[in-house]
């Protein structure tokens, strides 16, 4: 039906005939020459029609926004003062000769041009109204470059695209499964995939050497931002290579990426041990543009008369630590109560602080109503340790370990984001060493990445010192984003029945849940590793996006929900019965 896209056209095109067919964008009538604005997923194109040309010109004027339309028409140069720069086809425009209506449209639910604010309830609502924005329609076309990007490289590197089962097993990995009843095997369940991470070390397994897969994963929990029930991984795995050799290759791969679709050259990437970003940042996914950095003082606070220092400095799970903000004394009371309540999201209890009007003047030179718990010594020493400068603003953070961190790495973001301290636009890094395990609240261990992740140790000596083991684990972090996260997998089946034993995992449930593992290791299982990109939040950082709702087609809200279809929803007793399933819903008293 059309000979070009709209946003195709361009000088080149001048004084040809072409066939448009989209969206009407924009209607004007100016002094009784109608332009409309015609719109397609390729952009925009001016089309004027005048009164010589009767029936085409009264169609024109008949057509309201958002009409569905096919016309034909001459190029020709804008005239003089009338080129908008601001357009690709803005030299252009294309005399009408003949239009036709292929549907009409009601007035839609809201404006489709820049300059207007719509609530994302309204939006997501009306989804197949929204996708036609020309920045929404923008971004998903850039998402589709990704993947053209990413499935190019790994196809060259002598990769294979293989699928892996969407109904399969629960199994642990960290989070809750969405479970789908089996109408044929009644009482049982499947489950939909977190991950394909069995699957692709069976691929292994099976000697395929190297695959890919762009994948639905789907995981049952609390949502954010950056979180959706269902999401997209660029999921790798490859056998005989090593944690080095991966993280190289993936590095290059994301590298080009960026190269080629932003023309950003990221350079190479630093590698940091999870145990300095935890310390120095309080994550270990730490912003890097931002020059603030957290420093222990727990030393400095075991015997000060302030229990809410010393009691955290001499235990051994607490933590005592400073950040210091340059500047930070054109901070207001209001603007630091305000941090005081944001760092209670993540557990602190208070956020004291120390304002440095005068370093030479340890008496009367720092503002603080804490100063008066610290010796003299003590305040003299804790502004040499975080070279402390007049002006400066120091906060505290006096908890246990894990409550210090967070609060302290979330007010460190939070900090750059307020005033503006960030030192570059692209911060990459790799976080590796992690540990195996993590202690629990009930005292036992859990594991932090998932139980297929290979020690840095012998079976022996992780027997012996599990909570102290470190993991074959490496995480692509970019502007404090988790990008990919990998590792070195288990190849050997008493490896692997350790790990599961160390985790409270019986025979009974290993054999129940990973007996088709086990078995694979035991015929020959290849050393493998690989890694898993979050393709939804690398498309929202390339494009800028603020939530990775904006780079998915039909995306969920923060409650799981899909308000364009109204899913979840209730299903017909038959169905049920089919299933043999009966909901049972709260009393409400």
């Amino acid at each position: 039906m059309r000979s070009h896209y709209c946003g195709e056209l361009n000088a080149s095109n001048i004084s040809q005939e072409i066939t448009l067919c989209g969206w009407v964008h924009r209607r004007r009538d100016h002094g009784g020459v109608i332009f409309l604005d015609v719109r397609d997923r390729e952009g925009l194109t001016q089309v004027v029609f005048d009164p010589d040309r009767a029936d085409s010109f009264a169609l024109a004027d008949s057509v309201r926004n958002e009409y569905v339309v096919k016309l034909t028409g001459l190029v020709r140069a804008r005239p003089e003062g009338t080129v908008n720069p601001n357009m690709a086809t803005g030299e252009i425009e294309v005399l009408g000769t003949s239009l036709e209506i292929l549907n009409a449209a009601q007035t839609p639910p809201f404006q489709l041009d820049e300059h207007q604010s719509v609530g994302e309830d309204i939006r997501l609502k009306n989804r197949f109204v929204d996708l036609r924005r020309p920045e929404v329609q923008a971004k998903m076309r850039f998402r589709s470059k990704v993947t053209s990007v990413l499935r190019n490289y790994l196809d060259d590197n002598g990769f294979l695209d293989i699928e892996t089962p969407i109904l399969t097993r629960a199994t642990p990995e960290g989070a809750r499964d969405y479970l789908v009843p089996s109408r044929t095997q009644e009482g049982n369940f499947f489950a939909l995939p977190q991950s394909p991470q069995l699957f692709k070390q069976l691929l292994m397994v099976s000697g395929f050497d190297r695959y890919y897969q762009i994948a639905k994963c789907f995981r049952d929990e609390d949502l954010r931002a950056d979180r959706q029930p269902e999401f997209t991984q660029v999921d790798i795995e490859t056998s005989f290579m090593g944690e080095k050799e991966i993280m190289s290759m993936t590095e290059d791969m994301i590298v080009g990426l960026f190269k080629q679709l932003l023309n950003v050259d990221l350079g190479t990437f630093p590698t940091m041990p999870y145990a300095q970003a935890m310390e120095t940042y309080g994550s270990d996914k730490p912003d890097l543009r931002i020059p603030l950095k957290i420093v222990t003082v727990s030393d400095l606070m075991e015997n000060v008369d302030f229990k809410v220092f010393s009691g955290p400095a001499v235990d051994p799970k607490g933590r005592v630590a400073a950040l210091k903000v340059p500047g930070g004394n054109a901070l207001t009371r209001k603007q630091i109560d305000a941090y005081t309540k944001y760092v209670s999201i993540y557990g602190a209890k208070g956020l004291a602080y120390i304002k440095v009007n005068d370093k030479s003047n340890l008496e009367e030179g720092l503002q603080s109503p804490i100063v008066k718990f610290l010796p003299v010594e003590v305040r003299q020493q804790l502004l040499e340790r975080l070279g402390a400068e007049d002006g400066d603003l120091i906060f505290f953070g006096s908890d246990s370990e894990k409550v210090v961190n967070e609060a302290l790495g979330a007010l460190r973001c939070k900090l750059g984001e307020d005033l503006e301290l960030y030192t570059c636009e692209w911060a990459p890094l790799w976080v590796v060493d992690f540990p195996m395990f993590e202690e629990t609240s009930d005292g036992g261990i859990t594991a932090i990445h998932h139980p297929f992740t290979a020690p840095s140790c012998s079976v022996e000596e992780l027997k012996a010192n599990p909570l102290t083991a470190l993991s074959q684990a490496y995480d692509m972090v970019l502007n404090g984003t988790e990008l990919g996260g990998g590792s070195i997998r288990i190849h050997q089946s008493d490896m692997q029945q350790t790990v599961f034993e160390l985790l409270n995992i019986d025979e009974a449930e290993q054999e129940e849940k990973f007996g088709f593992l086990l078995d694979a290791l035991k015929f020959g299982a290849p050393p493998h590793g690989g890694l898993a990109f979050g393709l939804d939040r690398l498309v929202m950082l390339m494009t800028g996006s603020a939530s990775i709702r904006d780079v998915i087609a039909f995306p969920k809200t923060q409650s799981a929900t899909c308000l364009l279809t109204q899913a979840p929803g209730e299903v017909s007793e038959k169905q049920l019965k089919e299933l043999s399933i009966r909901v049972r819903k709260p009393v409400v008293e």
